[in-house]
């Protein structure tokens, strides 16, 4: 037993260093005083100086995070809803419904960047800001859906029953008793439409105009000139934010957790 916990213990770490050393490679590089990749001349900030002011970078930056704040609430919004309606239905329905929402996250990202890219083109939608949120709510609500609907199945259904019995309305009781049950599952489906959206390319590559260049697509038109450090700056910052956000969300969710079973468990 001791033999087999040390192997997986081992096996474990190894998958980790392999998916982390290129990341841990790349941060200390973004440091490095001189444009090489395989040398190392000594330790320096310039390359994140360089990157602030870089009026390219910070524009594509001010539109991924505006896209995706703006996408992900509307995802969030759509997806909680589509998650309580599907709630409701019999298990057939919900089946039949659970099934379609799988499918934008099982098909392959150009599949949906092509097929949106000639749906707005057919109907003649201009390239833009526009065609980029509805493409990113388009692919982040399924994923809302996933995070929200456990919680909705793992509520206690008697709850909202005694709140209309209590003289709330339908309404009330889902914004005082059915949401606050839930959050947890929201806010998970939130953070993970918003890495998404800041995260995608393939989809953007193809629904983007001419004047609304992510930053993924801004990363992808520099490496194709040269590689600089000051790519490695950028990936630097965009990988702290995104493990910062999702480590103040996990422990959000840990700890509401253990309020609500604190609850249950006085009652």
């Amino acid at each position: 037993m001791k033999k087999h916990t040390i192997l997986s213990r081992l096996y474990t770490s190894l998958v980790l260093l392999f998916l982390y050393a290129p990341i841990i490679v790349l941060i200390v590089f973004s440091f490095n005083d001189s444009k090489s990749r395989n040398t190392w001349s000594g330790f320096t900030l310039r390359w994140y100086r360089d990157l602030f002011n870089d009026e390219e970078i910070i524009q594509a930056l001010i539109l991924t995070l505006f896209v995706a704040l703006v996408s992900s609430v509307i995802a969030t919004v759509l997806g909680t809803a589509a998650a309580i309606g599907l709630n409701k239905m019999n298990k057939k329905l919900r089946s039949v419904f659970m099934t379609l929402n799988y499918l934008p996250m099982v098909n392959p990202d150009i599949i949906i960047g092509v097929s949106l890219m000639l749906l707005f083109t057919y109907l003649r939608i201009e390239f833009g800001v526009g065609t980029l949120l509805l493409a990113h709510i388009t692919f982040s609500v399924p994923y809302v859906v996933l995070n929200v609907m456990p919680k909705l199945r793992a509520m206690d259904k008697h709850i909202y029953e005694a709140a209309l019995d209590l003289g709330c309305s339908p309404v009330q009781a889902y914004f005082k008793v059915v949401i606050p049950e839930i959050m947890p599952g929201i806010l998970s489906g939130f953070i993970m439409a918003l890495t998404l959206s800041i995260d995608d390319f393939v989809v953007s590559y193809f629904v983007n105009g001419s004047a609304s260049q992510t930053l993924p697509l801004a990363i992808y038109s520099q490496t194709r000139r040269r590689v600089t450090p000051k790519i490695n700056a950028l990936s630097t910052i965009i990988f702290v934010v995104v493990l910062g956000v999702l480590v103040i969300n996990n422990i959000y969710s840990v700890r509401k957790e253990q309020q609500l079973r604190g609850k249950k468990g006085g009652r």
